[in-house]
Order: C-alpha cells, then structure tokens, then sequence
C-alpha cells in the first residue's frame, strides 16, 4: 500500500466534507447568483461578498474533485479484488460527476426548489461513498499491520458475527429515512421556509403554506431520532457480538441529539449563518456514520474481508449461540 495513500484518503474525505459546508454557505446567504450565469469562471464585474462566496465554492468543488479522482484509482489498486471498493469508487465519482453537473445547470439555467434540494444529496451521498473508500484503506492498513506514521490503530478487521435480521434491516431503513430527511431540509431552505414557524419545537403559527414544509422537515426529523434511538437500543442488545454496530449507533445518536438543537437554534437565532452551518456540517457526519453501518452490514453479507463471521461468540441476549452458530 502506497505510503501516500491514506494521506489521500483524508484529503480526499475533508475536502469533500468542505464542499457540503460551502454549498450550505452559498444556500445561508443567498450566494447563488453571485457569479451571474456564468460557470464555471465568474462573470460578475465587481467582486461582491456573493460572488466571493459562490466562486470560493466553486474552487474548493474543483479542488476536491481532483483530490477524489487522484485518491479512488490509487485506493482501488490498493484494494484488489474488493468489490464494496469499486462499487464506492463508482458511487464517489459517479456523484461527483452529477453534482458538478446539477450544480452548472442550475447557474446556467435556473432550476426549480425541487431540484435544487437534490444537490446537497447527492453532494452528501459522494462524500459518504469516498468517506467509506477512506474507511477501507485505515481498515485494511490496520489488517496488514502497518506500523508506519499515521496507522489508524485498532482497525484492524475483526471476525464478527453477523447482526440479527431486525438490526440489519433496521440500519438499512434508517439510512434511507435520512436521506429523505436531508432532502426535506434542503427543500426548506431553498423554499425559503425556514422562519416560517417562529416558535420551536411547535410552530406558532398555523400550519399552511411554507410552514406545513418546515413542519414536515420537523416531523420527519423527530422520527429519525426515534428510529435511531430504536437502533441504538437493538445494537446494544447485541453489543458483545458487534461492538463496531453498537459504538456506530451511539455516534448516531449523540449526533441525531445535536442536529435537533442546532435545528432549535437556527428558529431561536433566526438563522445565525453558525447554526445554519453547524446543522450541514451535523447531519452530513450523522448520515456518513449510518453510511458506515451500513457498510459493515454489506460487508458481513457479500463476505467481504472485514465481514468475517466468527464461529461462536456471546450476544447480548443471554448468549444466544444458537443464533449465532446458525449465522455462521
């Protein structure tokens, strides 16, 4: 494994978490149109506060794009033979691709709220591809035992059992729920409907119009905490078994609880451009720790090195090993 390898990983991985930050900067103060109808240069004859921000977004996108296409090659001969990395190299590229590509139609063109919300997704879901790439280069580095400057320790890939049925099925819902919740905050936003209930958590107002929208983004939002508190409860369960799932679902949950207050505060604030920015920056690291469950659950099913089942191991419920040995 190259030894500028996983250096590119985190470069890779944090300049694409900058370009979901700088998108929400562009969104926070109205910067869309900064540069005019020109792309990718900026055509606006005065460097304005909006074209600074809207062509900075600009570069950092180029900067990460070339950052993303050097790293998943190297990464991909790194990994051979591993289908979860071609299929998140795919994704990485795949989505980088469409989001450069949206993101020039809509300066060009103009597109309608609905669209615009699907640019910070699909964004989000390139960034969670890649990050998950970068989780497979520490992993497997961890596995040959590299010793050298920068290892990740304790990465190494363990032999797990595989998770219940309920557990599994339950990640996989509660990753596609989020996506559609990111999709409605989006939509919220673009639709300029943020401050359409003044109060928090209930509205305040009658729920109409554009507070209907930010009382369907708030509802869907309180069942994401409750179906992430479900999975952190189900994890623990069989916390023995797989530690990885269990640590994963508290990372979710501490950050599902600082997404609905940084929510709060962008109502209570009206919304301050730090917990606007703080709500991107929270649910883009909250749905790549569900991305990264998933992964594990992938992994365990395709039998995938990092997947491996062990023969017999303790669960949380009272030592099922029948459970286990019929797993594995």
């Amino acid at each position: 494994m190259s030894r500028f390898l996983k250096p590119l990983a985190v470069v890779a991985t944090v300049s694409m978490y900058l370009v979901l930050i700088a998108g929400a900067l562009v969104s926070a103060t109205g910067s869309g149109d900064g540069c005019g109808r020109s792309w990718p240069l900026c055509g606006s004859p005065v460097w304005t506060v909006e074209a600074v921000i809207e062509f900075s977004h600009r570069v950092i996108s180029g900067l990460a794009a070339l950052a993303v296409v050097a790293f998943v090659p190297v990464a991909l001969r790194a990994l051979p033979g591993r289908r979860d990395a071609r299929w998140l190299g795919f994704l990485g590229v795949g989505f980088l691709v469409l989001q450069s590509g949206l993101g020039a139609g809509v300066v060009l063109w103009g597109q309608p709220d609905a669209v615009l919300a699907l640019h910070f997704g699909i964004s989000l879901a390139s960034f969670a591809a890649v990050a998950l790439l970068a989780v497979l280069v520490f992993q497997e580095a961890g596995a040959a035992g590299d010793a050298r400057p920068g290892a990740l320790a304790g990465v190494a890939p363990m032999a797990f059992v595989p998770p219940s049925p309920r557990l599994r099925r339950w990640i996989w819902f509660t990753l596609a729920l989020s996506y559609v919740i990111v999709y409605t905050g989006a939509y919220v936003r673009h639709t300029l409907s943020s401050l359409a209930c003044p109060a928090w958590p209930l509205c305040g107002v009658p729920v109409t119009g554009a507070a209907a929208i930010q009382m369907t983004h708030r509802a869907g939002a309180g069942l994401l905490a409750l179906a992430i508190a479900v999975l952190a409860w189900l994890a623990y369960r069989e916390r023995h078994a797989r530690p990885d799932l269990f640590r994963g679902s508290v990372a979710a949950l501490i950050l599902v609880g600082l997404q609905s207050i940084t929510g709060g505060l962008i109502v209570l604030t009206r919304l301050s451009l730090a917990s606007t920015l703080t709500h991107s920056g929270v649910i883009t690291l909250l749905f790549a720790v569900l991305a990264y469950l998933c992964l594990q659950v992938a992994r365990d099913e395709a039998g995938e090195p990092g997947g491996r089942r062990a023969a017999l191991a303790p669960v949380a419920s009272g030592g099922d090993t029948a459970r286990v040995a019929a797993h594995s």
